[in-house]
């Protein structure tokens, strides 16, 4: 990625650079990618107790009116004129084919107020479709300028309580707007209990300093964000799902209730019922190397004889789990836990395991 492809910058980038922030691009923005603890001490240190991200790169999108519910279920696999306020959801924007412009956390405010949040490289994409879907809903949708803080790990409640913000009553997959310009929900994308808090950069600047006096926080840059979420088993679009993938594929039908295939009417809901009636050709699944040398995205895999059997999307070095981890795309045939693939890396053949997912347990606070 050019300089000029990577212009946009943190409104707190100063503290990243404060903090001694190696920065790198990423999805045209300037980001911290490590701290000087360096990415394995910043994914122990989540798991083990909190971590403070700065994830301002993505897209907060507001969509409200009087059919905002059914335009969000025309543009998006979701039912969401039956989901509850205060509730989030993982779902999708499709295009006509099915395939996955984008994954997105949808929360409903509260009577015809949802909040979507995009993934950064997709976020001018995402707000194009949602107006063109909604040039047929009396609806409005509005991209939203704020800092945007995710603090994830054990400690992440407490420490959030001891800063003065006590959100215990917010379970996972819950949100609200606790006062004008905010908006919260206990989510995030390490497979970690925690929170991600959205709010105007003029209160986000003394909430960071409050939480980073905690010795329990300390900030995380993206390459542990990516170790830890590839442990939990997550996808990151642009790697392990884009728009040649559909749900099905990607191994994420649980994220499209029944009740909304069948009914379809989201976009792309066609083509998607018919790859369920057929089934589909390959699965995403999780694939352990042997050995201590990781396996990076796009090494494609082989069988015992040697034919092509698909191919690596994401991968690297699980801290947590103290060996390599991977995920990738295989036929469905060869999709069975245990069954002995063959990743090819700088022209050598290494031995990879399809492996359940997640590597790492989920620890969402459910209730």
């Amino acid at each position: 990625m050019s300089g000029a492809e990577a212009s946009r910058h943190l409104p707190l980038e100063d503290m990243h650079e404060a903090a001694g922030a190696r920065f790198g691009a990423f999805a045209g923005w300037h980001m911290p990618i490590t701290y000087p603890a360096g990415v394995m001490k910043e994914h122990l240190h989540v798991r083990e107790k909190a971590g403070l991200f700065d994830i301002s790169h993505m897209q907060l999108i507001a969509v409200e009116g009087p059919e905002s519910a059914a335009m969000l279920s025309r543009a998006s696999p979701i039912d969401a004129e039956g989901l509850p306020a205060g509730q989030s959801k993982y779902t999708f924007l499709l295009n006509e084919r099915a395939g996955i412009i984008d994954d997105l956390i949808i929360t409903r405010l509260g009577g015809d107020r949802f909040m979507v949040v995009a993934n950064a490289g997709n976020a001018a994409r995402d707000k194009t479709e949602f107006e063109s879907v909604a040039a047929d809903f009396n609806c409005s949708v509005t991209a939203l300028e704020r800092v945007f803080l995710a603090l994830q790990g054990p400690a992440a409640e407490s420490a959030l309580k001891d800063a003065g913000l006590d959100f215990g009553r917010l379970v996972f997959m819950t949100g609200m707007e606790p006062q004008p310009g905010w908006f919260i929900s206990r989510s995030g994308y390490t497979g970690e209990d925690g929170f991600e808090i959205a709010l105007p950069s003029e209160e986000a600047r003394p909430l960071a300093e409050k939480l980073l006096a905690d010795e329990r926080v300390m900030w995380i840059g993206l390459a542990a964000r990516d170790s830890l979420r590839l442990e939990a088993g997550l996808c990151l679009h642009g790697n392990d799902i884009d728009e040649s993938t559909d749900p099905a594929s990607a191994a994420l039908l649980w994220a499209i209730p029944k009740h909304v295939r069948e009914a379809a009417k989201f976009r792309g809901a066609e083509v998607f019922s018919s790859i369920l009636q057929k089934g589909a050709d390959e699965k995403r699944v999780g694939l352990k190397p042997e050995g201590r040398q990781p396996v990076r995205a796009g090494a494609p895999i082989v069988d015992a004889d040697g034919k092509p059997a698909g191919r690596v999307t994401s991968g690297g070095f699980g801290p947590s789990v103290n060996h390599p981890v991977a995920m990738g795309y295989v036929p469905k045939s060869l999709a069975e836990p245990g069954t002995r693939l063959f990743a090819e890396v700088r022209g050598n053949r290494l031995p990879i395991d399809v492996h359940p997912l997640p590597f790492t347990p989920h620890r969402y606070r459910k209730g």
